[in-house]
């Protein structure tokens, strides 16, 4: 189970009950895997998901298993790094993605801590076993929001398990009349709409006379048709969008096929941006209120951002 599992196939094995589990430092391998579950086998994935993490670090991490690693958490990960050889990269892109969970940490406080794990040998004439860490007091981290936990998944790992961008971002488009993928389903044939969800393939088969894009939000998938004729009025915003917003009619075949017959389209990439803490204008949650990495065009990413939040969901699938 080695492919890539993308936010979509998570989506189709969550709605036939099977459970898939977070990628963690202490039961992850490279590759996903089944693991015994309560009532069917589990998907863990794999560490191979994580953005620049190299096959030989997972390799020793699977080794180094066989250690013991008793203690606090972070006796636990100092354990990991040594007895892994792990250098300080391997451990930074593995409290990024949030893989140190079972270790008693979450992403904010891992990567606080592993920023202060040292990687070196021991200075000559310590003792063996000796900590390199020193006792600190608690820095009192602010709790990472989730919608911040989800963007930052996504950064590092393509996917989320802990919800989908477009959750937090509902309200927004709520309040300006803009469908879920649900409603779409749930409308007459004929009716005029407005969806907005995040881009997952740009198609333009045969003769190219239609593109077809599919769109996901929180509640699934709508399939929009656009006539070349329009692709052409509006080709940089259905080239660029990663997060897209269409206006059309939904046609619904007798077979039970459901398009929206797309007639005007809006990049909102620049929305994803509110999913950051430091966004001026971060939708405001509830912690009831739940929560997928694409390639924000530069002109909709604000002045002196952190250049990881240019990318908040992975490509598309696109023609070319």
């Amino acid at each position: 189970m080695g492919f890539y599992a993308p936010a979509q196939i998570i989506g189709c094995a969550r709605d036939h009950g099977v459970e898939i589990r977070a990628i963690d430092a202490a039961h992850s391998d490279w590759d996903n895997k089944l693991e015994p579950g309560d009532s069917a086998p589990a998907v863990r994935l794999g560490l191979r998901q994580i953005d620049g993490f190299r096959e030989d670090w997972a390799d020793a991490i699977m080794k180094a298993r066989n250690a013991t690693f008793t203690g606090d958490a972070a006796q636990k990960i100092e354990a990991l790094a040594r007895a892994a050889n792990l250098p300080s990269r391997a451990l930074r892109l593995l409290a990024d993605a949030d893989a140190f969970r079972s270790f008693g940490y979450d992403r904010r406080q891992a990567l606080w801590e592993v920023r202060r794990t040292p990687t070196d040998a021991l200075p000559l004439f310590a003792a063996a076993d000796a900590r390199e860490l020193g006792e600190e007091e608690d820095p009192l981290l602010p709790e990472m929001p989730l919608s911040e936990h989800v963007a930052a998944d996504y950064q590092t790992t393509r996917l989320s398990l802990k919800a989908h961008p477009m959750s937090f971002l509902r309200p927004l488009f709520r309040r300006e009349g803009v469908m879920s993928s649900k409603q779409v389903r749930d409308a007459s044939d004929g009716t005029r709409a407005k969806v907005a969800g995040v881009v997952l393939v740009r198609q333009r088969p045969g003769e190219g006379k239609a593109i077809f894009i599919t769109l996901e939000d929180e509640t699934g998938v709508t399939n929009v048709l656009l006539w070349a004729r329009d692709f052409e009025k509006y080709r940089r915003p259905v080239m660029a969008a990663r997060l897209m917003e269409v206006h059309g009619i939904i046609q619904k075949s007798e077979e039970g096929v459901i398009h929206l017959m797309g007639a005007h389209v809006v990049d909102r990439t620049a929305e994803l941006g509110r999913l950051s803490e430091d966004h001026p204008t971060r939708i405001q949650l509830s912690r009831a209120d739940a929560f997928e990495h694409p390639q924000q065009p530069r002109e909709n990413v604000p002045r002196g951002t952190h250049p990881r939040n240019v990318r908040i969901l992975p490509p598309s699938r696109d023609f070319h």
